[in-house]
């Protein structure tokens, strides 16, 4: 197929095929001389896999790390990624937890003050007030 085609079966834009193949997680196939390029359906499963990491939140960097280690076969390696990938998100979803409770302590405030004075969120980030 070529890469249109490609684009269109895996879902994505002719530019993004392009851009992982930058990246190196796909490879580049030979050009037939006066021809186009022909991509297989290992083309179309790899764009699937890159899909499915980062729909898990692996970035492009850590799929680089993904697709070596399914070339050699070892879950450990597979499992201690997505091990780190679980505590990351972890982390990640106490952080925005955080955060979600500071601009709901400040939303609580400005609504109190019915728009009386300084807005409570803007005061908050000029460094004035407390969340």
């Amino acid at each position: 197929m070529t890469i249109g085609q490609l684009a269109d079966a895996a879902g994505v834009n002719v530019e993004t095929i392009r851009y992982y193949q930058r990246r190196g997680l796909m490879e580049v196939p030979s050009r037939p001389l006066g021809g186009q390029r022909k991509y297989n359906d290992e083309s179309l499963r790899r764009i699937a896999f890159i899909r499915r990491a980062q729909d898990l939140g692996f970035t492009l960097e850590e799929i680089t790390g993904l697709i070596a280690m399914a070339r050699n076969g070892d879950c450990r390696d597979g499992r201690e990624a997505a091990k780190r990938k679980y505590e990351e998100l972890g982390s990640r979803l106490a952080e925005l937890e955080r955060m979600r409770g500071e601009l709901g302590r400040l939303v609580g405030r400005c609504e109190e003050r019915r728009f009386r004075g300084a807005c409570p969120v803007i005061r908050y980030l000029e460094g004035d007030g407390e969340a």
